[in-house]
């Protein structure tokens, strides 16, 4: 289905109006129309190759700024663990550097050598444990690379290389940020040596306990800078017609699927549209889902955005719904939905609607850790307590009232 930027805005704005105005009425705390008690889609198990996730709630990637030389700690420990007892079925930790170099911050996590194995298995057990799926988003910073965290006084601005910070590279030297470094254009072997680093980060993610593995090729870090022709301007196999720009990704995915066991489900997390008619598509989005589809990955994690700093994009509930939508039904694979989805009857009814397979949840999850927890109760679906036994009987008696 061909769609220009302004009607796909439309369409994306029509549907979080539409979601936000249930909950207002207050469907979030009643059964969707045709659908039974006890018969939620949200709590119902979803088989990604061997395993199996207890619900449709996933935690996505959020960056928390917490590592020392790409190390997890124990905050990683406690934000991971209280949203598994909390009752999600997935939980997909931060962009984590699969070189030093490919890092967003200098206090991101990363999986680039085998001694960041035995804090990141600390987690994975515990999460294992508490009945969630832990998963790991793989990634790469590219031109968006050494910058400051959030955290720090002078948020986001450029860290030099003489106070710890690196060079970025990129599909071209073309900046993203006003300051820095100019990025470096990668040749062809660095290409293929980062392609190779995925694979190996994603063996060590494995080593480390994780069941999900995940490509992090949106919001205009690496991957996707490859595939946007905003960002990507090069004359060679890498760049050009879509064939080239999606050669990076391809080669990627094909990379990491070898180096994984076949019970291992592969992710990948998408820009699905640039918001600009001159840069990545939805129809382009769908065609690359195929190829992807074909070299084993199991779902497509659709977000939007982060390739053009003047994009008008039409921030509202569920605004990127319409291109998990567009890729599940135009591209046959499953999807992931993410993107201010708040209230559990806004989750439900995409389930419902077959617009996505996965609900992912990012700073919902933050304000509320056992969102889990209010979903079940204000569904009622047929199916045990979603949230550790420590805590259920709490919830029961909650629900009897």
């Amino acid at each position: 289905m061909n769609m220009n930027r302004r009607s796909f805005c439309g369409s994306a704005l029509a549907a979080g109006v539409a979601a936000a105005a249930a909950a207002k009425e207050g469907l979030s705390a009643a059964p969707l129309p045709g659908k039974s008690p006890g018969k939620s889609k949200l709590f119902t198990p979803l088989q990604l190759r061997g395993v199996t996730l207890r619900n449709r709630i996933a935690m996505s990637p959020m960056c928390q700024y917490s590592s020392e030389d790409g190390f997890a700690t124990d905050w990683h420990l406690t934000h991971h663990g209280a949203r598994a007892v909390g009752g999600a079925g997935l939980l997909i930790a931060e962009a984590t550097g699969v070189t030093p170099e490919g890092r967003i911050t200098p206090n991101c996590l990363g999986v680039w050598k085998d001694e960041h194995i035995p804090a990141l298995k600390r987690i994975t057990d515990f999460v294992r444990a508490h009945g969630a799926a832990p998963g790991i988003q793989l990634a790469h910073a590219g031109v968006k690379a050494s910058r400051q965290s959030p955290l720090k006084p002078r948020s986001n601005s450029f860290v030099a290389i003489e106070d710890g910070g690196w060079q970025p590279v990129g599909p071209t030297a073309t900046r993203y940020g006003p300051d820095g470094l100019a990025p470096k254009a990668l040749s062809k072997d660095e290409i293929r040596s980062i392609t190779r680093s995925f694979a190996e980060a994603a063996q060590r993610s494995v080593a480390a306990g994780f069941n999900v593995i995940e490509l992090h090729f949106a919001h205009g870090y690496l991957g996707h800078s490859f595939l946007s022709p905003l960002m990507n301007t090069r004359t060679d196999e890498y760049g050009g017609s879509f064939e080239n720009r999606t050669r990076f990704l391809i080669e990627t995915v094909r990379a990491v699927r070898a180096a994984l066991p076949e019970e291992t489900p592969l992710l990948t997390r998408i820009s699905g549209t640039d918001w600009d008619e001159e840069g990545w598509t939805i129809e382009d989005s769908v065609e690359a889902a195929k190829l992807m589809k074909a070299e084993g990955v199991d779902l497509i994690d659709c977000s939007t955005g982060g390739a053009s700093r003047n994009a008008r994009i039409p921030v509202g509930p569920g605004y990127q719904v319409p291109v998990a939508e567009q890729v599940r039904r135009n591209a046959d694979i499953p999807t992931g939905a993410v993107g201010m989805i708040t209230e559990p009857a806004q989750a439900e009814a995409i389930l419902a609607e077959d617009r996505a397979d996965l609900i992912l949840l990012g700073r919902q999850l933050l304000r509320e850790p056992y969102w889990a927890q209010r979903a079940w109760l204000e569904l009622e679906p047929d199916a045990p307590s979603p949230i550790a036994r420590e805590y259920a009987w709490a919830l029961r008696e909650t629900r009897r009232r």
